[in-house]
């Protein structure tokens, strides 16, 4: 194994960026509370959900969606000169028109959708008709889609109100956001560090308390790496669980359109909405989605074992070479929690697990040289004008494609070339089976399998922009998932670091189309945490 991914984290001084605040004291341990307090804590559970609390609000009239609406626009406006989590943001005299909407609504005592209200941040590769939509590319600067992708019209249908598009790494090919093609999204934590990639934006401006929620894309980890980096919840659903139309393809057997909140009850409210079947996909799946949050809310009548019965699988092999050490002390520490709380823990062992992560950047490298095909300078996006087509082609795309997109094309484009489609792409589908037979043979035998969401917490900006190697091996304990097409939720466990604690993610992985499962005992575990507050000491300052 290569020195750079057996220790991921290693420091460049010439990297290390000021901390524009000063350092706030809070606790660092993670209490747990013991089991028998999870039925006490039961009749307040939805308690810190941002998604029922603005609902209760406006049912009871003690706050205007117009009220609401203004406090996260002032937040927003606060935080994005140093967080640079949006690439556009919707014109204020337009998300107050439409919570006024909202307010005329209830003052009519007419129903409201479960997102009435609910201001939500979308990722750039997700087409909206009145928001650009750039992909975080600027061979797509100033784009303007004519429709809305599926995901977003279902928002808009459930009383959503769009605060903004969110910026990425360049059609969701990186891990860290310092790859897009317009800024650099920091870490609310401390902004010195990534928030995570390719959907950074998206999990910085939940964390940052932007929006309520927000919609990422998820091809290897996107949503789950970032969330893990950023202290907040991300849900990354079956393969077709969600419709991909209106997604601006990167790798099209690994896309799925994920989603971030604070709470496991919010992921679950939005995956709600945003799920089913769509005739515009031909792989959106006909599986009846099931009503997530009352699965939640019997959850909490179980007693002080909540979780007993659940089998659980630590897999084994993301808990060896190339993980902190805090990061495994970590999720050791969340399994034993799991364990208080009624389930049955043991170890699962996932053989084909090492090969997942070559395989993954063949097939998805493979798939993207074909798709970013379509970018050539005439049907839209920018044009470098030229006499001869060749030239035209070839100097648009050269301006219009940074360079970790350029080198993503050239490795595709090479895998799927004559004399070594069998050696590469062949074999890595090969693989694929495997991983989703190992998979398959673990989850017979567990209801769920937790593993870490990164081998490290957040590490700082600049660190492994010249070292791809290494920024590839952050991927390792998501790109298999995605391999797989099962549904994965991450849920902030814990801090790691010193004087400037950063938040650690536990990936939880089930069954296809087992949300729900992965929903129940992400929100038991969030429930029964102790003495933890996962908002970052920069939002603490401004009175967020």
């Amino acid at each position: 194994m290569p020195a750079a991914i057996q220790n991921p984290r290693v420091l460049l001084a010439q990297w290390r960026l000021p901390h524009p605040f000063p350092p706030l004291h809070y606790h660092r341990r993670l209490y747990f509370r013991s089991p028998t307090a999870a039925a006490a804590a039961a009749a307040n559970s939805f308690s810190h959900s941002e998604i029922l609390s603005i609902r209760e609000s406006l049912l009871s009239r003690s706050k205007k969606a117009v009220e609401i609406a203004s406090e996260y626009l002032e937040r927003l406006r606060l935080a994005e000169p140093t967080v640079r989590s949006f690439l556009h943001v919707a014109e204020t005299e337009e998300v107050l028109k439409q919570a006024e909407e909202v307010d005329r609504a209830v003052e009519r005592g007419e129903s409201l959708g479960p997102l009435a209200g609910v201001l939500v941040g979308v990722k750039d590769n997700i087409c909206t008709a009145d928001m650009p939509s750039t992909g975080g590319s600027r061979i797509l600067e100033g784009y303007r889609p004519a429709f809305d992708a599926t995901a977003v019209q279902r928002l808009r249908e459930s009383g959503a109100i769009l605060i903004g598009k969110t910026n990425l790494d360049e059609f969701g090919m990186g891990s860290t956001t310092e790859g897009s093609g317009f800024q650099v999204t920091a870490n609310p934590w401390d902004v010195s560090r990534v928030p995570g990639g390719s959907s950074g934006g998206s999990a910085a401006a939940v964390s940052a308390r932007q929006c309520v929620v927000s919609l990422g894309s998820d091809t290897g980890g996107s949503v789950r790496q970032p969330a893990s980096f950023c202290g907040v919840v991300g849900v990354k659903p079956t393969y077709g669980r969600v419709s991909r139309f209106g997604l601006m393809a990167y790798a099209s057997s690994l896309d799925a359109i994920g989603c971030f909140g604070s709470s496991v009850v919010d992921s679950a409210i939005i995956l709600n909405a945003i799920s089913g079947h769509d005739r515009l996909d031909a792989t959106s799946s006909k599986h009846d989605v099931p009503d997530y949050v009352t699965e939640l809310i019997s959850t909490d009548n179980m007693g002080s074992k909540p979780l007993k019965g659940t089998r659980v699988g630590v897999i084994r092999e993301t808990l060896g070479e190339g993980v902190e050490g805090e990061i495994i002390s970590s999720i050791q520490a969340a399994a034993s929690h799991l364990e208080e709380l009624g389930a049955v823990v043991s170890e699962a062992s996932l053989p084909s697990f090492s090969l997942g992560l070559p395989a993954y950047y063949i097939l998805a490298t493979s798939e993207s040289s074909s798709n970013l095909s379509r970018y050539d300078g005439i049907r839209y996006g920018k044009q470098v004008p030229e006499d001869e087509l060749a030239s035209l082609y070839g100097n648009s795309r050269a301006s219009g494609f940074g360079c970790e997109v350029k080198m993503r094309i050239l490795m595709g484009t090479y895998a799927l070339s004559a004399g070594y489609y069998d050696a590469y792409y062949k074999r890595a589908q090969q693989v694929r089976s495997l991983v989703q037979r190992s998979f398959k043979e673990a989850l017979d035998e567990n209801h769920i399998l937790i593993s870490p969401a990164a081998p490290s917490a957040a590490y700082m900006i600049g660190e492994k922009i010249n070292d791809p190697l290494a920024m590839y091996a952050g991927d390792i304990m998501t790109v298999n998932v995605n391999l797989a097409g099962l549904p994965a939720l991450v849920v902030p466990c814990g801090f790691v670091g010193g004087l400037s604690p950063l938040p650690v993610g536990l990936q939880m992985i089930g069954a296809a189309f087992d949300e729900g499962r992965l929903f129940r005992v992400g929100h038991v575990f969030e429930r029964t945490l102790k003495g933890h507050r996962f908002v970052p000491p920069t939002m603490a300052l401004s009175g967020c």
